[in-house]
């Protein structure tokens, strides 16, 4: 569609470094081999063992600790301590964020995952917020679209033909959620946070124009957003 970036998704190299005007965006395959899983695994916190062992399916359980294991994996590196040694502590909202021991790194991350892939945004010294949404059939855009987007919102939706209309809600979607998830507030939000976009126009934010809002192409038939206090960031992508 043209809009969004479609970012060479890269090998990250052995010594990571995070520079403060950076960025670093993830891309995370969570469909991983059992001897990995059960590698990941030993990784894991009780807790985050014991919310494993919660999930009824067993496709999720496995996505889950893939995902939190590989996220322990990537902070690791930059922490330059073993992914198992990574604390966090937990938000109102249930956000991780990395506990008091690394409060000296400066580090901020965030975490999203939809079917088999996961997206972790990293940056230094700055608020983070990322979504990866896989674009489902959904039965009624517009009344979805009316009932949790800003009335201007609403009305680019309603003027777009049915083919464009799915994609348009859900880049909307990903770039709230993204800026809500970084401000650390709930959906419940979602249509005071407002965004200028078209199916030809990158996204903005209007709400609050000193942060940055950086459209994703993960994968066919996935869009994703992130949102980061400050403007003029370099991005690399990896892939995990």
């Amino acid at each position: 569609m043209g809009s969004e970036t479609n970012h060479l998704w890269l090998t990250a190299p052995t010594n990571l470094t995070l520079l403060s005007d950076e960025m670093h965006i993830w891309r995370i395959e969570l469909a991983r081999p059992a001897p990995e899983l059960q590698a990941l695994q030993t990784t894991l916190s009780s807790d985050e063992i014991a919310r494993a062992q919660r999930f009824y399916f067993e496709q999720h359980r496995q996505r889950f600790i893939a995902g939190r294991g590989i996220l322990r994996t990537i902070l690791g590196r930059y922490l330059g301590v073993e992914p198992q040694a990574v604390q966090f502590t937990y938000e109102p909202r249930g956000k991780p964020v990395l506990a008091d021991t690394y409060s000296c790194s400066s580090l901020s991350f965030n975490l999203s995952h939809s079917q088999d892939l996961a997206l972790c945004a990293v940056s230094s010294n700055r608020q983070v917020g990322i979504d990866i949404e896989h674009m489902r059939s959904v039965s009624d855009v517009e009344a979805l679209a009316e009932r949790f987007f800003a009335p201007r919102e609403y009305a680019v939706v309603r003027s777009l033909p049915p083919e464009q209309q799915k994609q348009v809600f859900f880049r909307y979607w990903t770039c709230k959620e993204a800026y809500l998830k970084a401000i650390g507030v709930g959906l419940v939000q979602l249509e005071k946070v407002e965004i200028s976009l078209t199916p030809e126009q990158p996204a903005k934010l209007i709400t609050d124009e000193e942060w940055s809002l950086i459209e994703l192409l993960p994968a066919d038939n996935y869009v994703g957003a992130v949102a980061v206090a400050g403007q003029k960031l370099h991005l690399k992508c990896w892939q995990y």
